[in-house]
């Protein structure tokens, strides 16, 4: 060990001594935290990250993040745009992470383009302007945004800066794409070997589709989901989210996870390879595995109903519509009770499920006779406390001002910048220790440009100023 300035040089591996000063800084970290102590002023010593591993796991140590987050210290240069990466991105930002949002410098992400509605500004100077989408708020809180062209060396030079002080990457860029920018995982793993670098493609880096773009849609309907999904005997259907892309982001996000935890026992980085046809064809679950087990061609499609259970679907109401689902035989009884018809568990026809398979047209039509009969809120009255499964089926509005989902605190208010109080989604997990929010709400294009460029890059204000005037950052 031998030191400079402030700063202590650990010149061979992850040490226990290294192990400790950690320790105790996260110790004295939630301490004055618990405590409401300010931080301590003055020159800190630190770990000189580049050459030991185990702290690249606290690249942003001290920044204004409670300790107790399980990603609190972890610093990410998100380098990607749409859905599956920013939504991987925006849970490690709800759990702690920095996340450092590289934008174009004058268009920002696509999806800032993508509405209506948009939230309209009602403060600043861009009142005029449409305001921000709903679609990029969605997936782009507790992130900083930095307006950037990598188009330029200039831009480059910076990226390599931030790679040199993150502890993970993240891109959707084809594969290769980055080579020419000097930004691809051969390149910047050099500049810092610890660096976990995730890539979300449509394909994946090998394969004969590799240098095919993808889209949710598209990879749905090739990989075998929309073909199980719409009515019995209507056309397949997309589903009604982005469900590929969202899964991909929640096995991206899991998986850089992962990698730091395996980081921190062999301080090495690595590259993490996430394809959407990959985990479409993983989430395919049992539907793949009695594919493969039986050699046959799966049921198709059936809308809300089971291919084994009867009745397991929904039901018309007198002004919507109800999910009943009666698993077993004795849910069944429960069901025809709740219906005034206690005689279907006795009738032959229906007393158990294998013979209510085989009668299924039959029955289903005798119960949406009954279920036409009364409101879907009567029906929710009448099956409460039965231990009967069932749900209304609502639309997203209903479902947004559902009080159990109040309850749960599913819904936030926060202050945006720009267009005043907005409502988002909360992040969904619940820690007894931790506690995970938005932080931040979504950021406007470059409005952090300053502050990573000067608190991360070291630049001073006539470079930053340099630099805006060239186009490479906004």
């Amino acid at each position: 060990m031998s030191a400079c300035g402030d700063r202590l040089f650990f010149t061979s591996p992850p040490s226990l001594l290294c192990y400790l000063l950690n320790l105790f800084r996260g110790a004295m970290a939630t301490s004055r935290a618990l405590l409401s102590l300010p931080r301590p002023l003055g020159p800190r010593a630190t770990l000189n990250r580049s050459i030991c591993p185990m702290c690249r796991g606290l690249a942003t140590a001290g920044e204004a993040v409670s300790p107790t987050l399980p990603l609190a210290g972890i610093r990410v240069l998100d380098m990607t745009r749409v859905l599956a990466g920013p939504y991987c991105t925006q849970i490690l930002g709800d759990l702690g992470a920095e996340i450092i949002k590289i934008e174009h410098p004058t268009r920002g992400d696509d999806t800032r383009a993508w509405g209506p509605p948009y939230a309209k500004h009602i403060k600043g100077d861009k009142q005029d302007g449409p305001g921000e989408s709903a679609y990029f708020l969605s997936v782009n809180r507790n992130k900083k945004s930095l307006g950037l062209s990598f188009a330029s060396p200039a831009g480059v030079s910076i990226l390599h800066n931030l790679v040199k002080n993150c502890d993970v990457l993240v891109e959707n860029y084809l594969p290769d794409t980055l080579q020419k920018y000097k930004m691809d995982y051969a390149t910047v793993s050099k500049i810092n070997p610890s660096l976990i670098y995730a890539s979300i493609t449509g394909y994946g880096q090998t394969g004969p589709y590799r240098k095919r773009a993808g889209y949710d849609v598209m990879v749905e309907a090739e990989m075998g989901l929309m073909h199980i999904t719409g009515s019995r005997n209507g056309p397949p259907v997309k589903v009604g989210v982005a469900v590929t892309d969202l899964t991909t982001g929640l096995y991206t996000s899991n998986s850089i996870m992962a990698a730091l935890l395996g980081r921190a026992r062999t301080g090495k980085g690595q590259h993490i390879d996430v394809a959407l046809s990959d985990c479409q064809v993983a989430t395919l679950a049992n539907m793949a595995s009695s594919a493969l087990i039986s050699g046959q061609p799966d049921s198709g499609r059936w809308g809300t109903a089971h291919p084994s259970i009867v009745p397991y679907q929904g039901f018309k109401t007198a002004d919507g519509d109800i999910l009943l689902g009666g698993g077993n035989d004795r849910l069944f009884g429960v069901l025809c009770d709740k219906l005034g018809k206690p005689e279907w568990a006795k009738d032959e026809r229906f007393m158990t499920n294998s013979v209510r398979v085989k009668n299924r047209e039959v029955l289903l039509e005798l119960i949406e006779a009954e279920t036409k009969k009364k409101t879907t809120k009567d029906w929710l009255d009448v099956l409460n406390e039965s231990g009967m499964p069932y749900a209304a089926v609502n639309d997203i509005q209903g479902t947004l001002s559902h009080e159990h989902v109040l309850a749960r605190d599913m819904v936030k208010e926060v202050e945006h910048p720009t267009c005043g109080p907005m409502k988002l989604v909360n992040t969904p997990v619940k820690y007894s220790y931790s506690e995970p929010s938005i932080r931040t709400p979504p950021p406007l294009l470059g409005q952090h440009t300053g502050e990573v460029l000067r608190e991360i890059v070291g630049m001073d204000e006539s470079d930053i100023k340099d630099l805006k005037a060239k186009g490479v950052v906004a």
